[in-house]
């Protein structure tokens, strides 16, 4: 795959992807914490605002790992 078209499909499915994560963790807060106290919520809020940068992680290395020419 040439790495500009790679880096654009990267960019589309990063950007997919975090949109579509934050709604299901909200839905999903929302959801199932709403009798919870706000310890477990922020916690709960924290630990999914951070859990997306693994997978994100791994488009971004994805979209680089062709991006440099083979010598």
């Amino acid at each position: 795959m040439v790495p500009s078209f790679r880096k654009f499909v990267g960019m589309v499915v990063l950007v997919v992807f975090v949109i579509v994560y934050a709604f299901i963790a909200m839905v999903v807060g929302d959801m199932t914490l709403q009798q919870s106290g706000t310890l477990v919520r922020v916690t709960y809020y924290a630990i999914a605002g951070l859990v997306w940068v693994i997978p994100a992680g791994a488009i971004i290395w994805w979209m680089e790992k062709g991006g440099k020419p083979r010598t």
